[in-house]
């Protein structure tokens, strides 16, 4: 059978468990099975257990072992559906939405989600701006206003950093590729923000950034800087930052009108969420489909974890 183009057929595809146990093996061992345990190829496979057995080791393991999905009770047949919708809904989708069309409780498809979105974080390995390419390079404040709140909820805003408390996001966009890059930093401080572009962006690069002076002096550390003053223009020929607004218009959308109410310590799962549907978003030069982004999360998978102690702080507590 085809692989599937639209939500619909993924839904009726995927609707086998052993379709789906294929359809994540083939993506983790494109040359066959290996033991996660002893990595030894050529496993025999167990119909009934759907899982293998090493020849070498004597182990069994699933596909999901050594996955986003190791000891998790779901089916595949619920996950992939889930992965599907992430990927391509482009405000996101809630954790009460995937409770209600998967037949999972909140609480389940809440924890679900944030798993899937640690796949869909991007390393960057590679630094941007190369060959002096432009990046635009901004930062914004994502949080509730602070009169809305709750007494205590205001007090732990109060606490923080920013902008009446609110969490900080810095976003890097390269011109060339129209790919982003976005983080939570700590403040808007000069040695913060030019600490980031130092570790992210090449030298020589053209820097294209607002009139804040936390961007002071970045002539000096071998970048080319242009900067425009909000206050008197947003655009000065090639000169702006209209490119990485465009993506916290996006990431602001999605996290006011889908998920309402984020947690600071959670922010980087859901921005790095936004930041993958835009860099593999369909272009003229790139087509891309719902399958194809599909797909992209679904070959990384692999050799991630996040389990529910370490996602709700309690891990971190215990070994306080």
């Amino acid at each position: 059978m085809d692989s599937p183009k639209t939500l619909l057929e993924a839904i009726q595809y995927f609707n086998d468990e052993q379709i789906c146990i294929d359809a994540v093996a083939s993506m983790r061992w494109p040359n066959g099975a290996a033991c996660p345990h002893c990595t030894a190829d050529m496993p025999y496979y167990l119909d009934t257990q759907k899982r293998w057995k090493c020849r070498k080791c004597r182990r069994q393991f699933s596909v999901k072992v050594g996955t986003i999905f190791e000891d998790s009770a779901v089916l595949l047949k619920k996950w992939l559906p889930a992965l599907w919708l992430l990927c391509n809904c482009k405000n996101g989708v809630s954790s009460y939405e995937i409770a209600r069309d998967l037949g999972v409780t909140q609480k389940t498809a809440w924890f679900m989600l944030q798993r899937l979105r640690l796949v869909l974080k991007d390393g960057f390995a590679i630094k941007i701006g190369g060959d002096g390419g432009p990046v635009e390079i901004d930062e914004t404040f994502v949080g509730g206003n602070l009169r809305n709140m709750h007494k205590d909820k205001k007090l732990r805003y109060q606490k923080r950093g920013g902008s009446h408390g609110k969490a900080v996001v810095m976003g890097m966009l390269e011109r060339d590729t129209r790919k982003v890059r976005a983080k939570v930093i700590p403040n808007v401080k000069r040695d913060t923000l030019q600490n980031e572009i130092l570790n992210a962006v090449e030298h020589k690069a053209t820097v294209y950034t607002d009139g804040w002076t936390g961007y002071d002096n970045l002539a000096a550390k071998d970048f080319i800087h242009e900067t425009v003053n909000h206050i008197d223009e947003y655009v000065r020929g090639q000169i702006h930052t209209q490119g990485i607004e465009n993506f916290w218009s996006l990431l602001k959308r999605g996290l006011k009108g889908t998920y309402v109410a984020v947690e600071p310590f959670h922010l980087d799962r859901y921005i790095d969420e936004q930041a993958f549907r835009y860099n593999n978003r369909a272009t003229k030069d790139n087509p891309l489909t719902d399958a194809d982004r599909f797909a992209l999360a679904l070959s990384q998978v692999a050799n991630k974890r996040l389990t529910y102690a370490e996602l709700t702080g309690k891990l971190e507590a215990a070994g306080a």
